[in-house]
């Protein structure tokens, strides 16, 4: 169990997208789907985190100063919980 206390589920889909900014910033977005009612953000957060590592592992002999940040939950829909969407006031507060 990669995360304690997280249960582990078969996801039917997870895309990863990249965007480069310029020449030192990527963005990462992952979306994951699943069929059951459950949640799936951890999954697609632990995609984006593992992009990132990874990322890091093969670049670090040309920049070992690099920072991995702002891993967050932009949107959900379906499960317990219900839709979320993270607001622009969300995002200046940090």
């Amino acid at each position: 169990d990669l995360i304690p206390l997280c249960h582990p589920l078969g996801l039917d889909a997870v895309e990863i997208d990249f965007r480069f900014d310029d020449e030192t910033t990527i963005h990462i977005v992952a979306t994951a789907r699943v069929t059951a009612r459950t949640g799936v953000e951890m999954e697609a957060m632990v995609a984006v985190s593992t992009a990132a590592l990874t990322i890091y592992d093969m670049c670090k002999s040309i920049d070992r100063g690099m920072v991995v940040k702002d891993i967050q939950l932009d949107e959900k829909s379906g499960g317990k919980s219900g839709h979320y969407m993270r607001s622009k006031s969300t995002d200046s507060e940090q």
